[in-house]
């Protein structure tokens, strides 16, 4: 089964969004979750198991569910307030004289922001797993080698079994398939491979799959 990213996503009754990242456990290359963006103006994100995967190829995911099943999932992102005590913001908020929800005020003369009042937006990634999003960087062990493009799973186990790698610039890319095997460490920031530049270049290369949205 593939887990392709960026690409349309259905539910049962008709189109709900695109694939946005994929959520993994880095101990046992399982993947556990991926992330739906609904279409929208908004374009929330929701967390759906991959039991709801009713079936998926390179270009499209469709879903058990219906897009209601869909907005009922967990939240992807979460707002978060950092900073000051909440309460007391909100109210030094509604008391100045501009309020710009929900990241500053400002107050007669001259402009006074509320310093480190923010709503964070957050993953919200379940303990010990890691979102990896198409476009993370792959490193081989001398040095960047491709970007991920996509993850092939066992339908059965939900484990990972090879990594889509996207090499090249955008008129001259080629996707090379690295088994699971090979894949040393996934980090939040970058797939660690055990291969160098050379092993990954002497790969079988396949056709890229232009995906514009």
């Amino acid at each position: 089964m593939e887990i392709p990213l960026n690409v349309p996503v259905h539910c049962s009754d008709g189109v709900c969004g695109c694939s946005s990242a994929i959520i993994l456990n880095p101990v046992t290359d399982e993947v556990t979750h991926f992330v739906v963006k609904i279409k929208g103006l908004l374009g929330d994100e929701f967390l759906v198991p991959l039991d709801a995967i009713f079936q998926s190829d390179s270009d499209l995911i469709r879903l058990r569910w219906s897009r209601d099943d869909l907005t009922r999932a967990e939240p992807f992102i979460k707002s978060v307030f950092i900073g000051k005590d909440e309460s007391a913001f909100l109210a030094e908020s509604f008391s100045s004289s501009t309020f710009l929800w929900p990241y500053a005020t400002a107050g007669t003369e001259p402009y006074q922001p509320a310093l480190a009042s923010l709503y964070e937006q957050v993953e919200q990634v379940p303990a010990g797993e890691l979102a990896v999003h198409r476009g993370t960087a792959v490193e081989a062990t001398d040095g960047k080698v491709g970007r991920v493009d996509e993850f092939l799973v066992d339908p059965v186990t939900g484990h990972i079994t090879h990594l889509v790698l996207c090499k090249g610039h955008l008129w001259g890319e080629r996707e090379v398939t690295i088994p699971v095997s090979q894949i040393e460490r996934v980090a939040p920031d970058a797939v660690h491979l055990k291969l160098n530049k050379d092993d990954v270049n002497a790969l079988p290369a396949i056709a890229v799959h232009r995906r514009f949205f």
